[in-house]
């Protein structure tokens, strides 16, 4: 079959049953716009079954033969994000309970028990119906399980299932007491019977209980996905499976989500002109790459926005390229899609006012449609760009564990920890260098790797020390931050020095640390020696260091502890391992990351300097590199210094890009 990429979008059928006009014009629409995929049956549950038992899928059925007819392609999905009201009003169970204990009444989204046996013996009977009926019908080419998959419960049946979880995590009840230091305020259980989940009427201060309930709210979520997946095999869909994780979602550990599925997908909803669009544009990078780093392999972009969105604080509409060149974004990081929410704008609801290919005025004469024709024209000569993969020799640990643990271990700051902020500064100034990069967590290798930087890594999980310790000693340069090393799984705090196990590694040992007040800054001090002579405003976290073998190259300015270290470099081993002990500028990475991942061989992807507002990115098949470059600024943009060479597939000018443009060359693969 040859390769394409999907184009498309989330479409809505069942909301148009009554006007087959306008379902007919909308496919002759998509086949104008170049559209060639659509996500079907997101919320359908209601329509495909009406009562209890009772399925219709005859109008599915005919929207789908009427596309595969006009050569587009359907992404099935389960309809459980969002339940019919008959299955609440029957089986009041499977609707969730609150942290204080009170059941929710019908409505939302994602308002059901993944425990609760009714729900899952109902999803498995619409799962299985579904397959059956459709699993081989030529136009299914994924599955998509449920929608944007998160939230909790808290009803008995999901209390007994934590405490279920817990027994096989635990030898016993006493090594639970050890691992979450219950007898810190006399909380210690003398059975797993007695545990109840974290809630703010009762316990909130047990760390180790809050991260193993966040555990376990993943672990039952990933449970109930796949078994609907199980479903859907067992009914005959064949097809790969995949599920839309969502932006920055601290909600679920990802990682055990992507085990799951075949194919890791994303919605992605940017606020794109409310700063510089290069900053967005890394941002929502830096979320696509982390997508893509989950399973080391091309992902799919199932939801953006072809205009604007109606649930953000301000809906913003896209400028004129905005949308060709977020849409070109997801494929340089490694998608292989372009979907849209929505294909059609709904009349009513939460999101009549949200953006879609189709608007209420139902014509093909307006500004999106012609762009979104335009794009789906362009992405027609790029289908050889599908399937190809990304090659990244520099890495950022962005570990969603750790950040569990960081927002609710009570110091030193209780406010404005920064994760996120901190992960985009190691992210940008690798981006600036011309460079992929991988965004992973703490359960992945880090072998294959020249550079990696883990910033605020407060938790180690997963013999984490010995992965860095293997790391650098085998050559690899490793820069860890600020307030690292401190705490292991369940957030007990080790003894000893830190960061734990890794002192004669960085050649450190953090003795306190420092918390600046919001209005606070320091001075991060260069003598001139591996950094430019001058300083770096610091501000937030200051960790006071002792040398055990490190070289310092910065000093503090200011305060009581002026003069002493602030960041060092040791070397260990084949390698270097870097400490930076304060929450530097962002000056401070991208002068010292260029210096560092030039040091550890790391290959950019242009000759020359990148240019500001610029973001190079790219893809390699077998036989060729395909270079991305984009430029985010409202105005021209010179882009000569890249000294790119190669064959243009997208764009016009290897010397000068417009606003908002993007160029895409094929050249020789490299053959490192």
């Amino acid at each position: 079959m040859q390769q394409k990429i999907l184009y498309g979008g989330d479409y809505y059928p069942e909301q148009w049953l009554k006007y087959p006009d306008i379902l007919a014009q909308d496919v002759e629409y998509m086949k104008e716009a170049g559209i060639n995929t659509v996500t079907l049956g997101v919320f359908a549950w209601s329509m495909l079954e009406p009562e209890e038992g009772r399925y219709e899928f005859g109008w599915l059925r005919g929207i789908m033969d009427r596309l595969y007819e006009s050569g587009i392609s359907v992404i099935l999905a389960t309809p459980s994000g969002a339940r019919p009201k008959w299955l609440s009003d029957r089986y009041p169970e499977v609707l969730r309970v609150r942290e204080d204990g009170r059941r929710n009444l019908f409505g939302g989204r994602h308002n059901h028990c993944y425990t609760s046996p009714v729900y899952r013996e109902k999803v498995r009977a619409i799962d299985m119906a579904l397959a059956r009926e459709f699993g081989s019908h030529p136009a299914v080419i994924l599955w998509h399980i449920s929608n944007e998959l998160g939230g909790e419960c808290h009803c008995p049946l999901c209390q007994q299932a934590f405490r279920d979880w817990l027994k096989k995590q635990y030898r016993d009840i006493e090594e639970l007491n050890d691992c979450w230091c219950t007898t810190f305020w006399s909380h210690r259980y003398q059975s797993f019977e007695q545990i109840e989940a974290p809630s703010s009427l009762g316990e909130k201060a047990v760390h180790g209980l809050n991260l193993d309930w966040k555990r376990f709210v993943t672990a039952q979520t990933a449970d109930f996905a796949s078994e609907e997946i199980r479903a859907v095999r067992e009914g005959g869909g064949s097809q790969p499976a995949t599920m839309n994780l969502m932006y920055d979602y601290s909600g679920l550990d990802y990682d055990e989500l992507a085990k799951q599925m075949d194919t890791v997908s994303w919605d992605s909803y940017p606020l794109w002109h409310k700063q510089e669009d290069i900053r967005t544009a890394m941002d929502n990078g830096m979320q696509h790459d982390f997508m893509r780093s989950l399973k080391k392999k091309p992902f799919l972009l199932m939801e953006s926005c072809p205009s604007a969105t109606n649930w953000q604080g301000v809906s913003k509409l896209k400028k004129p390229g905005m949308l060709a060149a977020a849409s070109l974004q997801a494929l340089a990081h490694g998608s292989d899609s372009v979907l849209y929410f929505q294909i059609r704008q709904s009349r009513g609801s939460s999101e009549k006012l949200h953006g879609a290919v189709i608007d209420h005025y139902g014509g093909r004469d307006t500004r999106v449609f012609q762009e979104v024709k335009s794009l789906g024209g362009s992405l027609k000569k790029l289908g050889e760009i599908a399937g190809s993969r990304t090659k990244a020799e520099a890495a950022v640990i962005y570990d969603v564990q750790n950040r569990w643990a960081l927002e609710d271990s009570q110091g030193p700051r209780n406010k404005g920890m920064h994760l996120h902020e901190a992960a985009m500064k190691s992210y940008q100034a690798l981006k600036k260098l011309g460079m992929n990069v991988d965004v992973i967590s703490q359960s992945q290798p880090l072998e294959g790797y020249r550079f990696v930087a883990a910033p605020i890594l407060y938790l180690f999980r997963d013999g984490m020390e010995e992965k860095i310790r293997r790391f650098v000693e085998a050559g690899g340069c490793f820069v860890l931050t600020y307030w690292s090393g401190i705490s292991d799984r369940w957030d007990r705090c080790f003894l000893g020095g830190t960061p734990y196990g890794l002192t004669d590694v960085f050649g450190i040992r953090r003795t306190e640390t420092d918390a600046l007040y919001d209005q606070e800054e320091n001075r991060m001090v260069s003598d001139g020696q591996l950094l430019p002579k001058g300083e770096y405003v610091c501000r937030n976290l200051c960790d006071l260091l002792e040398l055990k073998g490190a070289e310092p190259i910065l000093r503090y300015g200011d305060d009581f502890y002026a003069g002493s270290p602030a960041a060092t470099v040791h070397a260990f081993g084949a390698g270097k391992a870097v400490y930076v002990g304060a929450d530097g500028e962002q000056r401070l990475y991208d002068e010292l990351y260029a210096r560092l991942a030039a040091e550890a061989g790391v290959e950019t992807l242009t000759a020359g300097a990148v240019p500001e507002g610029i973001e190079v990115c790219s893809r390699c098949s077998e036989k060729a590199e395909y270079v991305f470059v984009q430029n985010y600024r409202n105005e021209p943009a010179d882009i000569r210094s890249l000294d790119l060479k190669g064959e243009i597939l997208y764009g016009g000018s290897q010397n000068e890009l417009g606003p908002y443009e993007t160029l895409i060359v094929r050249r020789q693969k490299s053959t490192r």
